[in-house]
């Protein structure tokens, strides 16, 4: 076969063409087995198929100027993911697993925006809403571009990292997050973020919809909903929707560390 083909596309969802050829066997990514112990089953699973997704690690919701503690709510079990995913996110760089940042990030015109969405953020019509000024700094709430969307410092993200902009609470809805991951060839999500029982819960669900693969890191996720909420999110994670273990057993189960036996 003529070796000057050109790539087209994203590797591994690529082709290899010229002016007479185009390649469309798409070349498999080598392949990087575990085994990962979860709380309902242990899993083989191939880190060259996976990514993570963080979800709502933003000012918004996880610091002390954001909105949801300009309301009220106390926002320190929204900041516990910081932690382990500090520990846990130069690890799976090392390992070459894309890192994606799924965030709520409106428009500043919010025409995407419908009034029960608003009402979510602001249920009397005159609060603090969806694109309305911080009490502490004046940054528009979740709007793209600002500080009120941005992830929080102690999460750093690296130029590699990829950033998904939502605008629901599953981060697949009306957004190239399942594009983005189809052309990355990656078939298990691992997921982490806030809150778990809403943006982090339909973002899952729907991936599982969409016949990925599930597994939530359990302390890498956290709420500020009663404790009932993560319960039942956690009880169905398991029993419809993946599989749930923590940052530390996935870190002892990848290469280099400490391997789980089947």
């Amino acid at each position: 076969m003529n070796q000057s083909l050109h790539i087209l596309g994203t590797p591994p969802n690529a082709w290899q063409v010229n002016a007479e050829i185009a390649d469309i066997t798409r070349p498999p990514l080598e392949a990087n087995i575990i085994t990962l112990p979860t709380e309902t089953k242990l899993l083989r699973l191939d880190l060259a198929k996976a990514a993570l997704l963080v979800i709502d690690m933003q000012n918004d919701f996880c610091h002390p100027d954001g909105w949801l503690a300009s309301i009220g709510v106390d926002v320190s079990p929204a900041r516990s993911p910081i932690a382990p995913l500090q520990n846990l996110l130069p690890l799976l760089r090392s390992h070459n697993m894309p890192i994606l940042w799924v965030n709520w990030g409106n428009r500043p015109d919010l025409l995407n925006i419908s009034a029960g969405i608003h009402h979510v953020y602001n249920p009397t019509g005159k609060g603090v809403g969806l694109g309305d000024p911080l009490p502490k700094n004046n940054a528009p709430v979740l709007m793209a571009g600002s500080w009120a969307a941005a992830v929080v410092d102690e999460l750093a993200q690296k130029p590699e990292d990829i950033c998904i902009d939502k605008y629901r609470m599953s981060g697949f809805w009306d957004t190239p997050l399942d594009s983005i991951l189809k052309n990355l060839g990656k078939t298990t999500l691992f997921f982490a973020g806030v809150n778990i029982d809403q943006c982090v819960m339909a973002t899952l669900q729907d991936a599982n919809f969409l016949s990925y693969d599930c597994i939530l890191l359990q302390d890498c996720s956290a709420t500020t909903s009663p404790e009932y909420c993560l319960q039942a999110t956690l009880y169905n994670i398991k029993q419809c929707f993946g599989f749930v273990t923590d940052s530390q057993i996935l870190q002892k189960s990848m290469p280099g560390i400490m391997n789980y036996e089947l």
